[in-house]
């Protein structure tokens, strides 16, 4: 938790305790669903809290927009709920729908928003290809190629309006290159001093 509160000092009582409670509803639910590899649930924070939030510091360092401003988002892919829960977190003004083909782990995430008494989230199983909701932004970590991505969620914001967050890792150059749309690429390590972001990035896509 001490790792939130080093790169986000500014969060409110609610949003620590919030962050706060990640910990031990992800143990919780871990125990019942698969959501974070067994090893990986002592490194919650860092690896996929902090990770997922990763987002929050290329929009809050690039202005690109308003925290304060209600926007709608779809975390598409979102597994164990990341990033979409730890940014429904940080930005409460805003709408998140969390997307997933595989039910069980809807189910979980569906647990731990309860269990946040996050309002401003839902979560549903579905496809992005079958989704039909509108958003202004889509984000996801790195469930396929950045084409493919791109190909499958495009129909889920208005074109020339919408924009993508996609964090992804390792070298990024042959994916891009097919890419028709605006990419622009934000160094993790930037932000985060630790080994596990020395090749994470934010894949920024207009779309």
């Amino acid at each position: 938790m001490e790792i939130i509160h080093r790169y986000f000092p500014d969060l409110s009582a609610e949003q620590r305790d919030r962050f706060a409670a990640l910990g031990p509803l992800y143990a919780e639910w871990n125990e019942r669903v698969n959501l974070i590899s067994r090893k990986d649930i002592i490194h919650l924070y860092e690896r996929h809290i902090l990770h997922s939030l990763g987002i929050a510091k290329v929009i809050h360092t690039t202005g690109m927009f308003d925290g304060q401003r209600t926007m709608s988002c779809v975390d598409v892919g979102t597994g164990g709920g990341f990033p979409g829960i730890p940014l429904a977190i940080m930005f409460p003004r805003w709408r998140f729908h969390l997307i997933d083909s595989i039910g069980k782990k809807i189910i979980a995430v569906q647990g731990i928003i309860e269990g946040l008494g996050l309002t401003n989230t839902t979560a549903e199983q579905v496809r992005s290809t079958d989704h039909k909701g509108h958003y202004d932004l889509i984000v996801s970590r790195a469930v396929t190629t950045l084409p493919e991505f791109i190909r499958d969620t495009k129909h889920l914001v208005e074109k020339g309006a919408g924009h993508m967050l996609y964090l992804k890792g390792g070298e990024l150059a042959d994916e891009i290159m097919p890419v028709r749309n605006s990419v622009r690429v934000h160094e993790l390590n930037e932000f985060f001093s630790e080994e596990f972001f020395a090749t994470k990035k934010v894949v920024e896509v207009a779309m």
